[in-house]
């Protein structure tokens, strides 16, 4: 991966921790990895324990970003939150799974998106 990608990776999560926690998320861990992969923000709303994949575009030359969510990673974040919940004892709380879109402009800002119960287990 490119150091720009990799910038603009870094500065899409940081601006979608922002903006969630403008919603009333409570951040409760960035980056949480296992064996089985990451997930790049856990929060909690309203006694849900939601696990948010962060999808950041320079533009939509290939496709909004929420397109980048497949099935297969849609599959790989739910064994990876069933691992934090394992780890946390949570597995009784509720959970969801949001994805935000990001998308850069000229101006260096981004214009975000919150795709809230964006998929679901099972």
């Amino acid at each position: 991966m490119t150091e720009k990608r990799l910038k603009l990776g870094r500065e899409g999560e940081k601006a979608a921790e922002a903006y969630l926690k403008k919603k009333g998320y409570r951040i409760i861990e960035k980056n949480f990895r296992c064996k089985l992969g990451e997930i790049d923000i856990i929060a909690e709303q309203g006694g849900v324990v939601v696990f948010i994949e962060v999808k950041a575009r320079a533009d939509h030359q290939y496709g909004h970003p929420f397109n980048a969510v497949t099935p297969t990673k849609q599959r790989k974040i739910i064994q990876v939150a069933q691992s934090f919940l394992a780890k946390h004892r949570l597995l009784e709380k509720p959970t969801r799974f949001d994805v935000i879109g990001l998308t850069a402009d000229p101006e260096s800002t981004f214009r975000i998106e919150l795709l809230e119960n964006a998929f679901q287990t099972g």
